[in-house]
């Protein structure tokens, strides 16, 4: 039981630490480089998930014209995440002060 417990508070740590570094590291800092998307790589050819980190960085710093251009489905994937990963959080709250009884 504490190995779970153990797990569920890291898993809290990460979901609360990550959003926190994103926020802090410039809304640029993913804009160049090279792609690791296999879609590009082998076919040279974009898929949907092409600029979507990116976009979703410039959506977490509100640049949201730059998001746009970078992937629009960046506007429907990061509500999604952001309300899965506060779910996320809420339930393994509940369960930690489930377990503490």
């Amino acid at each position: 039981m504490n190995t779970i417990r153990n797990f569920k508070i890291g898993e809290i740590l990460i979901l609360v630490i990550i959003p926190i570094i994103l926020l802090i590291l410039p809304s640029d800092y993913f804009d160049s480089g090279e792609t690791v998307c296999l879609s590009v790589r082998l076919f040279d050819v974009e898929c949907y998930g092409c600029g979507l980190t990116r976009s979703i960085m410039h959506l977490i710093h509100f640049e949201f014209s730059d998001a746009y251009y970078f992937n629009p489905l960046g506007f429907i994937v990061f509500p999604i995440i952001a309300i899965l990963s506060i779910l996320r959080i809420y339930f393994n709250i509940r369960f930690l002060k489930g377990s503490l009884k």
